[in-house]
């Protein structure tokens, strides 16, 4: 059998080719920058051949490097494949997902029955607290989040691109309560999400009233319960189109047509190293095929 290079060197080639970047995958693999340099320099010793171009501090890869992944990669997700399959007992597959709770009732879960006929060995674990992207790898395999930027160091893929929608009960609609224009949110309390906070002052520029105070501004880490309290007249609620079209709360209505883009999208987001578990790999397929 030929002798075969250490598998500490064919790790830090794959994850250098993956991430794009040197760096990032030192973090991904727990290593200095230099370390990590050291372990794709020996297996290019150990090969006969160069991997990446050079090009001032970043390497880029090349086509022998290219063809060694094509090949060597399935072969390492294999081998990590295979671990998780002694270490769960070969019958599931489990998935540690952060996600918000209205995203989740509106958007995920009336889709994860299909996920279950393609994959049923795939099992997850819900979480709804705060801070998941500060939890991924600790607690967390994955998260679906709303913010304005991913941390580039991290893999992410936008779920939607939306519009900010004022929403509030039917009697600011019409009837003697109606509201007349903008302005008259001055004398209504505001409802903004603590992970939206920046979305009020977007729909305030876009409809030309930037120094718009209204009577208060009350902060919610709920969506579903921002949606009950405009129900029940306790605020105008801010939020994003799918929102408030995914709710069906006939008490409900959209205040103002104007159109805003939201400062805020849904990511699905993980560490880049997570990508090698297949747990998160058949998820993040199923979501972004499934168009969630």
């Amino acid at each position: 059998m030929r002798r075969l290079p250490p598998l500490t060197a064919l790790e830090a080639f794959v994850q250098v080719a993956r991430l794009g970047s040197v760096k990032a995958a030192a973090e991904e693999l727990a290593l200095s920058t230099p370390a990590l340099s050291r372990r794709v320099q020996a297996l290019e010793r150990f090969i006969g051949r160069l991997l990446f171009e050079r090009k001032h501090q970043a390497l880029e890869i090349n086509a022998d490097g290219q063809r060694l992944l094509d090949e060597l990669a399935p072969a390492l997700d294999a081998m990590s494949q295979a671990l998780e399959n002694i270490q769960s007992g070969g019958n599931q597959l489990r998935l540690r997902l952060g996600v918000m709770p209205l995203f989740a009732t509106q958007r995920l879960f009336p889709h994860l029955g299909s996920l279950r006929q393609l994959h049923p060995q795939l099992h997850i674990d819900i979480e709804t607290n705060p801070h998941a992207i500060a939890r991924l790898g600790e607690g967390l395999d994955a998260a679906i989040v709303l913010t304005k930027d991913v941390d580039p160091a991290l893999y992410a893929h936008e779920l939607d691109h939306d519009e900010v929608y004022l929403i509030g009960r039917a009697a600011l609609a019409e009837g003697p309560e109606a509201l007349s224009g903008p302005a008259d949110l001055a004398n209504h309390t505001i409802l903004l999400h603590r992970e939206m906070t920046l979305a009020f002052d977007a729909w305030k520029e876009a409809v030309g009233l930037p120094d718009l105070q209204p009577a208060a501004v009350d902060s919610y880490d709920s969506g579903q319960l921002m949606l009950e309290a405009a129900a029940q007249g306790l605020g105008v609620a801010v939020m994003h189109a799918s929102h408030f079209q995914q709710s069906g709360d006939a008490r409900l209505v959209r205040l103002f047509p104007t159109y805003t883009e939201s400062p805020y999208r849904y990511f699905f987001v993980c560490r880049p190293r997570a990508l090698q578990t297949r747990a998160v790999r058949l998820f993040r397929d199923w979501l972004i095929g499934a168009d969630v």
